[in-house]
Protein backbone atom coordinates (compact mmCIF):
# COMPACT_ATOMS: atom_id res chain seq x y z
CA UNK A 1 0.00 0.00 0.00
CA UNK A 2 1.26 3.43 -0.94
CA UNK A 3 1.64 5.88 1.94
CA UNK A 4 1.60 9.61 1.20
CA UNK A 5 2.87 12.19 3.69
CA UNK A 6 1.47 15.70 3.36
CA UNK A 7 3.99 18.53 3.85
CA UNK A 8 3.41 22.29 3.85
CA UNK A 9 5.70 24.63 1.89
CA UNK A 10 6.65 28.27 2.26
CA UNK A 11 4.01 29.08 -0.37
CA UNK A 12 0.53 28.59 1.22
CA UNK A 13 -0.99 27.71 -2.17
CA UNK A 14 1.47 24.83 -2.73
CA UNK A 15 1.35 21.54 -0.85
CA UNK A 16 3.77 18.61 -1.16
CA UNK A 17 2.61 14.98 -1.24
CA UNK A 18 5.66 12.88 -0.40
CA UNK A 19 6.23 9.21 -1.23
CA UNK A 20 8.39 6.88 0.84
CA UNK A 21 10.66 6.27 -2.16
CA UNK A 22 11.85 8.28 -5.17
CA UNK A 23 9.35 8.48 -8.03
CA UNK A 24 11.86 10.14 -10.40
CA UNK A 25 15.62 10.32 -9.83
CA UNK A 26 16.99 12.19 -12.82
CA UNK A 27 14.17 14.34 -14.16
CA UNK A 28 11.82 16.99 -12.79
CA UNK A 29 8.49 18.05 -14.21
CA UNK A 30 6.16 21.02 -14.11
CA UNK A 31 2.72 20.88 -15.71
CA UNK A 32 0.47 23.92 -16.04
CA UNK A 33 -2.52 22.16 -17.59
CA UNK A 34 -3.83 18.76 -18.69
CA UNK A 35 -2.44 19.11 -22.21
CA UNK A 36 1.10 19.66 -20.92
CA UNK A 37 0.75 16.62 -18.66
CA UNK A 38 0.66 13.95 -21.39
CA UNK A 39 3.81 12.37 -19.92
CA UNK A 40 2.09 11.94 -16.53
CA UNK A 41 -1.23 10.05 -16.32
CA UNK A 42 -1.36 10.90 -12.61
CA UNK A 43 -0.96 14.64 -13.26
CA UNK A 44 -3.67 14.45 -15.92
CA UNK A 45 -6.05 12.89 -13.41
CA UNK A 46 -5.22 15.58 -10.85
CA UNK A 47 -6.11 18.31 -13.35
CA UNK A 48 -9.71 17.03 -13.34
CA UNK A 49 -9.87 18.57 -9.85
CA UNK A 50 -11.08 22.16 -10.48
CA UNK A 51 -8.74 23.71 -7.92
CA UNK A 52 -5.47 22.27 -9.33
CA UNK A 53 -3.41 25.03 -10.98
CA UNK A 54 0.06 23.45 -11.38
CA UNK A 55 1.55 20.00 -10.74
CA UNK A 56 5.25 19.53 -9.95
CA UNK A 57 6.89 16.10 -9.86
CA UNK A 58 10.42 15.77 -8.45
CA UNK A 59 12.46 13.35 -6.37
CA UNK A 60 10.12 11.69 -3.89
CA UNK A 61 7.19 14.10 -4.07
CA UNK A 62 4.37 15.60 -6.07
CA UNK A 63 3.69 19.25 -5.30
CA UNK A 64 0.36 20.82 -6.24
CA UNK A 65 -0.40 24.52 -6.54
CA UNK A 66 -4.08 25.32 -5.97
CA UNK A 67 -6.41 28.04 -7.12
CA UNK A 68 -7.97 30.14 -4.34
CA UNK A 69 -11.44 28.59 -4.71
CA UNK A 70 -10.59 26.12 -1.93
CA UNK A 71 -8.39 25.89 1.16
CA UNK A 72 -5.92 23.01 1.45
CA UNK A 73 -7.33 21.98 4.84
CA UNK A 74 -10.62 21.14 3.12
CA UNK A 75 -9.21 18.94 0.33
CA UNK A 76 -5.65 17.78 1.12
CA UNK A 77 -6.62 14.45 2.67
CA UNK A 78 -8.87 13.60 -0.25
CA UNK A 79 -6.09 14.46 -2.72
CA UNK A 80 -3.61 12.25 -0.82
CA UNK A 81 -6.10 9.37 -0.87
CA UNK A 82 -6.67 9.84 -4.61
CA UNK A 83 -2.92 9.69 -5.30
CA UNK A 84 -2.53 6.58 -3.12
CA UNK A 85 -5.44 4.84 -4.82
CA UNK A 86 -4.12 5.72 -8.30
CA UNK A 87 -0.68 4.26 -7.58
CA UNK A 88 -2.01 1.18 -5.78
CA UNK A 89 -4.12 0.35 -8.87
CA UNK A 90 -0.97 0.35 -11.01
CA UNK A 91 -1.37 3.84 -12.42
CA UNK A 92 1.69 5.42 -14.08
CA UNK A 93 3.06 8.49 -12.33
CA UNK A 94 5.41 9.56 -15.14
CA UNK A 95 6.10 7.97 -18.51
CA UNK A 96 9.83 8.73 -18.74
CA UNK A 97 10.07 7.92 -22.47
CA UNK A 98 7.38 10.44 -23.40
CA UNK A 99 8.78 13.10 -21.08
CA UNK A 100 12.19 13.10 -22.75
CA UNK A 101 10.80 14.80 -25.83
CA UNK A 102 10.14 18.05 -24.04
CA UNK A 103 12.38 20.15 -21.82
CA UNK A 104 10.69 20.77 -18.50
CA UNK A 105 10.82 24.32 -17.15
CA UNK A 106 11.22 25.16 -13.47
CA UNK A 107 10.25 28.11 -11.34
CA UNK A 108 12.56 29.96 -8.97
CA UNK A 109 11.53 32.70 -6.57
CA UNK A 110 13.40 34.75 -3.99
CA UNK A 111 12.40 34.71 -0.34
CA UNK A 112 13.72 36.96 2.41
CA UNK A 113 15.38 35.56 5.53
CA UNK A 114 16.01 37.02 9.00
CA UNK A 115 19.57 37.70 7.82
CA UNK A 116 19.54 40.86 5.65
CA UNK A 117 22.68 39.63 3.86
CA UNK A 118 21.09 36.32 2.79
CA UNK A 119 18.31 35.54 0.35
CA UNK A 120 16.67 32.15 -0.17
CA UNK A 121 16.01 31.08 -3.78
CA UNK A 122 13.30 28.41 -3.77
CA UNK A 123 13.22 25.99 -6.71
CA UNK A 124 10.18 23.98 -7.89
CA UNK A 125 12.08 20.69 -7.60
CA UNK A 126 14.06 18.74 -5.04
CA UNK A 127 17.78 19.53 -5.18
CA UNK A 128 19.23 17.43 -2.37
CA UNK A 129 18.40 15.68 0.89
CA UNK A 130 21.75 16.73 2.35
CA UNK A 131 22.47 20.27 3.53
CA UNK A 132 25.75 21.53 2.01
CA UNK A 133 27.48 24.83 2.73
CA UNK A 134 30.22 26.53 0.69
CA UNK A 135 32.28 29.36 2.16
CA UNK A 136 34.35 30.01 -0.98
CA UNK A 137 34.89 28.84 -4.55
CA UNK A 138 37.68 26.43 -3.55
CA UNK A 139 35.14 24.30 -1.68
CA UNK A 140 32.78 23.89 -4.65
CA UNK A 141 34.16 20.76 -6.34
CA UNK A 142 30.90 18.97 -5.55
CA UNK A 143 28.63 21.77 -6.80
CA UNK A 144 29.03 23.25 -10.30
CA UNK A 145 26.15 25.63 -9.51
CA UNK A 146 27.84 26.99 -6.39
CA UNK A 147 31.09 27.36 -8.33
CA UNK A 148 29.36 29.52 -10.95
CA UNK A 149 27.58 31.59 -8.30
CA UNK A 150 30.90 32.46 -6.67
CA UNK A 151 31.95 34.08 -9.95
CA UNK A 152 29.54 36.90 -9.15
CA UNK A 153 31.65 39.42 -7.17
CA UNK A 154 28.94 39.99 -4.58
CA UNK A 155 28.43 36.31 -3.60
CA UNK A 156 30.01 35.56 -0.23
CA UNK A 157 28.56 32.13 0.71
CA UNK A 158 26.24 29.51 -0.79
CA UNK A 159 24.09 27.03 1.14
CA UNK A 160 22.04 24.30 -0.59
CA UNK A 161 19.36 22.17 1.06
CA UNK A 162 16.20 20.39 -0.04
CA UNK A 163 14.62 22.61 -2.74
CA UNK A 164 16.41 25.91 -2.15
CA UNK A 165 19.71 27.75 -2.51
CA UNK A 166 20.54 30.32 0.16
CA UNK A 167 22.97 32.99 -1.07
CA UNK A 168 24.81 35.32 1.31
CA UNK A 169 26.16 38.51 -0.27
CA UNK A 170 28.81 41.09 0.48
CA UNK A 171 27.63 44.61 1.28
CA UNK A 172 28.78 46.09 -2.05
CA UNK A 173 25.32 45.51 -3.56
CA UNK A 174 21.75 45.71 -2.30
CA UNK A 175 19.44 42.77 -2.97
CA UNK A 176 17.13 44.92 -5.07
CA UNK A 177 20.02 45.41 -7.49
CA UNK A 178 20.99 41.75 -7.90
CA UNK A 179 18.02 39.50 -6.99
CA UNK A 180 16.70 39.25 -10.56
CA UNK A 181 20.17 38.44 -11.92
CA UNK A 182 20.77 35.64 -9.41
CA UNK A 183 17.26 34.21 -9.74
CA UNK A 184 17.45 34.18 -13.55
CA UNK A 185 20.91 32.60 -13.49
CA UNK A 186 19.81 29.77 -11.17
CA UNK A 187 16.69 29.10 -13.24
CA UNK A 188 18.57 28.98 -16.57
CA UNK A 189 21.45 26.95 -15.11
CA UNK A 190 19.12 24.19 -13.90
CA UNK A 191 16.84 24.25 -16.96
CA UNK A 192 19.86 23.88 -19.25
CA UNK A 193 20.86 20.68 -17.47
CA UNK A 194 23.49 22.12 -15.13
CA UNK A 195 24.44 20.05 -12.10
CA UNK A 196 23.44 21.53 -8.76
CA UNK A 197 25.23 18.86 -6.72
CA UNK A 198 27.48 16.07 -7.95
CA UNK A 199 25.89 12.66 -7.36
CA UNK A 200 29.06 11.42 -5.65
CA UNK A 201 28.34 13.81 -2.79
CA UNK A 202 24.97 12.15 -2.23
CA UNK A 203 26.63 8.72 -2.33
CA UNK A 204 29.25 9.75 0.21
CA UNK A 205 26.56 11.16 2.47
CA UNK A 206 24.61 7.90 2.23
CA UNK A 207 27.68 5.83 3.06
CA UNK A 208 28.35 8.05 6.05
CA UNK A 209 24.88 7.37 7.50
CA UNK A 210 26.15 4.20 9.19
CA UNK A 211 29.07 6.09 10.70
CA UNK A 212 26.71 8.80 11.93
CA UNK A 213 24.44 6.20 13.53
CA UNK A 214 27.41 4.61 15.27
CA UNK A 215 28.57 7.99 16.57
CA UNK A 216 25.05 8.74 17.81
CA UNK A 217 24.89 5.44 19.68
CA UNK A 218 28.13 6.28 21.50
CA UNK A 219 26.78 9.59 22.85
CA UNK A 220 25.35 10.01 26.32
CA UNK A 221 21.57 9.89 26.70
CA UNK A 222 21.19 13.65 27.16
CA UNK A 223 23.14 14.40 23.97
CA UNK A 224 20.95 11.95 22.07
CA UNK A 225 17.83 13.64 23.44
CA UNK A 226 19.17 17.06 22.43
CA UNK A 227 19.89 15.89 18.88
CA UNK A 228 16.41 14.42 18.55
CA UNK A 229 14.81 17.66 19.77
CA UNK A 230 16.87 19.74 17.33
CA UNK A 231 15.98 17.44 14.43
CA UNK A 232 12.26 17.35 15.14
CA UNK A 233 11.45 20.83 16.45
CA UNK A 234 14.22 23.26 15.51
CA UNK A 235 15.58 22.26 12.09
CA UNK A 236 12.28 22.62 10.18
CA UNK A 237 11.83 26.20 11.43
CA UNK A 238 15.44 27.12 10.66
CA UNK A 239 15.22 25.58 7.18
CA UNK A 240 12.19 27.76 6.45
CA UNK A 241 14.50 30.76 6.89
CA UNK A 242 17.16 29.35 4.56
CA UNK A 243 19.50 28.05 7.24
CA UNK A 244 20.52 24.97 9.14
CA UNK A 245 21.49 24.04 12.69
CA UNK A 246 23.79 21.21 13.70
CA UNK A 247 24.60 19.72 17.10
CA UNK A 248 28.24 20.27 18.06
CA UNK A 249 28.63 19.07 21.65
CA UNK A 250 27.19 18.82 25.14
CA UNK A 251 29.25 19.28 28.28
CA UNK A 252 27.79 17.28 31.17
CA UNK A 253 29.78 19.23 33.76
CA UNK A 254 28.54 22.76 33.02
CA UNK A 255 25.51 21.62 30.99
CA UNK A 256 26.47 23.72 27.96
CA UNK A 257 25.07 22.78 24.56
CA UNK A 258 26.94 24.04 21.51
CA UNK A 259 25.19 24.26 18.13
CA UNK A 260 26.53 25.31 14.73
CA UNK A 261 24.61 27.79 12.56
CA UNK A 262 24.80 27.49 8.78
CA UNK A 263 23.31 29.14 5.71
CA UNK A 264 21.25 32.27 6.29
CA UNK A 265 21.58 31.76 10.06
CA UNK A 266 25.37 32.06 9.94
CA UNK A 267 26.40 35.62 10.68
CA UNK A 268 22.83 36.84 11.01
CA UNK A 269 22.70 39.81 13.43
CA UNK A 270 19.65 38.47 15.24
CA UNK A 271 19.79 34.71 14.84
CA UNK A 272 22.48 33.96 17.43
CA UNK A 273 20.50 35.58 20.20
CA UNK A 274 17.10 34.43 18.96
CA UNK A 275 18.13 30.82 18.40
CA UNK A 276 20.14 30.68 21.60
CA UNK A 277 17.20 31.98 23.59
CA UNK A 278 14.60 29.87 21.79
CA UNK A 279 16.57 26.64 21.82
CA UNK A 280 17.69 27.16 25.39
CA UNK A 281 14.12 27.63 26.63
CA UNK A 282 12.94 24.61 24.64
CA UNK A 283 15.69 22.33 25.97
CA UNK A 284 15.14 23.49 29.54
CA UNK A 285 11.45 22.69 29.24
CA UNK A 286 11.66 19.41 27.35
CA UNK A 287 14.58 18.05 29.39
CA UNK A 288 13.23 19.51 32.62
CA UNK A 289 16.58 21.07 33.49
CA UNK A 290 16.84 24.82 34.10
CA UNK A 291 20.65 24.66 34.26
CA UNK A 292 21.09 24.01 30.52
CA UNK A 293 22.86 26.72 28.52
CA UNK A 294 23.21 27.05 24.76
CA UNK A 295 26.09 28.54 22.80
CA UNK A 296 25.36 29.27 19.13
CA UNK A 297 28.40 29.10 16.86
CA UNK A 298 28.76 30.31 13.28
CA UNK A 299 30.18 27.75 10.89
Amino acid sequence: MTKITIKETQNPTILKFEFEDFITKTQNFEFKNIDEAQASPLAQQLFYLPFVKTVYISGNFIAIERYSIVEWDDVKDAVAEQIEAFVDKGGIIVNIDESKAKKQPITVYGETTPNPSALKFVVSRMLTKNAVEYKNIDQTASSPLAKELFKFPYVKEVFIDENYISVTKYDINDWQEITLEVRTFIKQFIENGGTVLDESLIEVATKNDVTKDEAFDKLDVTSQQIINILEEYVKPAVAADGGNIAFDSYNENDKTVKVILQGACSGCPSSTFTLKSGIENMLKSMLNDEAIKVEALNA
